[in-house]
């Protein structure tokens, strides 16, 4: 691939001195960003130095100095050669590195996903990454074990896609771990996981619902995590679910302790990360109380679409990850 693009910089060299009205030096631009994408950074340096040396001899055959054209031409070349040494060190190449990034991508995605319900249950979830990035550190993981539902959300500490990296080594690990264990040894579990890792940054939140889908009765455990609030048809409000327990990854054999509740028909629950409740100089209850202002909205409108209305309301702040699961039963 160098010999080939090498020879188009000579070609376009080559026309550059013949018919100069024609071909533009701006066009080295071409062979420069195709290599980007199938070169290596040693063999993408050496294109480089071809390319120099081509607007070195196009220089002296202008009519003048095209100040534009080598301004253009070099802030590519080093645009490119740091997002190839990028790439090197992470052992991505090209294209096939980016394709790979998007298919670990989908995968967090489809692993989020939620299993088949019965009739009676609907649920959505929406996940969106700091400042729309590719993925962040929000993520779920979910499984049906005939009546039993179990959904976990999860914020890896963190912001973007820096957070996405831990975040999709821990959503394999943890959906390995759901479904195979009792309910309430999960988070033991996942905390023991997280401390083996031994990261520097390496703590996480989360959230864990076990649902009945027979008799809507659920247990709720957290870590460090915002609690899960409930609407209750037959009052008419919304209210926490309060379960708590420590960080996971900071302390060996912590305990987590379970909130237990029933959904009804017309019932409905949210589990969410910080990013939809924290805002600066204001604390989580403020956090909270506001989106449980926006989720009456919801009482009236109905749940379908609420997940989005919802992150679209309150979760103004692009800088953080941001996730909502709503689970409601009709």
């Amino acid at each position: 691939m160098l010999a080939q693009l090498a020879a188009a910089v000579l070609v376009i060299g080559w026309l550059g001195t013949r018919v100069p009205h024609w071909v533009s030096p701006g066009m080295l631009v071409l062979p420069v960003v195709v290599g980007g994408f199938r070169l290596r950074p040693r063999p993408l340096l050496a294109l480089c130095a071809v390319v120099a040396a081509a607007l070195v001899v196009l220089a002296r055959s202008w009519d003048g100095p095209k100040v534009a054209d080598v301004a253009v031409v070099t802030a590519t070349a080093l645009v490119v050669l740091g997002t190839a040494a990028r790439r090197a060190r992470a052992g991505w190449l090209g294209a096939r590195g980016e394709s790979m990034l998007f298919d670990l991508r989908d995968r967090l995605w489809t692993q989020g996903e939620m299993p088949r319900l019965p009739a009676e249950w609907q649920a959505e979830v929406v996940t969106r990454p700091a400042r729309g990035e590719a993925f962040g550190g929000d993520f779920l993981v979910a499984t049906r074990a005939g009546r039993t539902l179990e959904v976990v959300l999860v914020d890896v500490s963190g912001k973007g896609s820096d957070a996405g990296i831990r975040a999709l080594q821990l959503s394999g690990a943890f959906g390995g771990l759901l479904g195979s264990l009792p309910p309430e040894r999960f988070l033991p579990a996942a905390n023991e996981y997280l401390l083996r890792q031994e990261w520097e940054e390496g703590f996480a939140t989360a959230a864990h619902l076990s649902l009945d889908l027979h008799t809507g009765d659920y247990r709720v455990w957290t870590a460090g995590h915002p609690p899960c609030v409930q609407f209750v048809a037959g009052s008419g409000r919304w209210q926490v679910t309060a379960a708590e327990g420590p960080l996971l990854g900071v302390l060996g054999d912590a305990e987590y302790a379970s909130a237990t509740g029933r959904l009804a028909r017309g019932d409905a629950i949210l589990l969410y990360t910080d990013g939809l409740i924290e805002a600066p100089g204001r604390d989580l209850a403020w956090g909270i109380d506001r989106l449980l202002g926006e989720a009456e909205r919801l009482v009236t409108r109905g749940f379908r679409h609420g997940a989005r209305k919802l992150i679209d309301a309150v979760a103004h702040d692009v800088a953080d990850d941001r996730a909502l699961v709503l689970i409601w039963r009709t």
